[in-house]
C-alpha cells in the first residue's frame, strides 16, 4: 500500500511542478502580449501625431508655393508694393481713410469736423 501512496504522491508531485510550469509560461505569454499591445498603441498615437504634423508641413508648403508664385508675377509685385508700402506712380497721389478703429480711437476729430 505504501507503494500506492508514493506513486500517487510521485504523480501529484509531477502534476503540481508541471500545472506550476504551465502557468509560468502562460503569464509569460500573457505579459509578453500585453506588452505588445500597449507598444502597439503607443506607435499608433505617435503615427496619428506625426500625421498631423504633415498635414500641417504639407499644407504650409502649398502655400508657400502660391506664394512664390505670386511672387514670381511682375504684376502681383507691383500692386502688393502699392498696397502696402504705398508706393506710387510717377504723378500719382494716395489718399488715406481713417479706419474704423482709427474713427473709434479720436472720438474728437469727428465733432471737431462738424462745428
Amino acid at each position: 500500500m505504501s507503494k500506492k501512496i508514493k506513486k500517487k504522491n510521485n504523480k501529484s508531485s509531477a502534476r503540481l511542478i508541471f500545472s506550476g510550469i504551465i502557468v509560468l509560461i502562460s503569464s509569460f505569454l500573457f505579459y509578453s502580449a500585453a506588452k505588445e499591445v500597449l507598444v502597439t498603441v503607443n506607435l499608433t498615437n505617435d503615427l496619428k501625431t506625426v500625421k498631423q504634423q504633415l498635414q500641417q508641413i504639407e499644407n504650409e508648403k502649398r502655400n508657400l508655393e502660391e506664394r512664390k508664385e505670386k511672387l514670381e508675377d511682375p504684376n502681383y509685385i507691383k500692386s502688393y508694393a502699392r498696397g502696402e508700402y504705398s508706393i506710387t506712380k510717377e504723378g500719382e497721389q494716395i489718399f488715406r481713410l481713417p479706419s474704423n478703429k482709427e474713427k473709434l480711437a479720436d472720438p474728437d476729430s469727428e465733432t471737431s469736423e462738424d462745428e
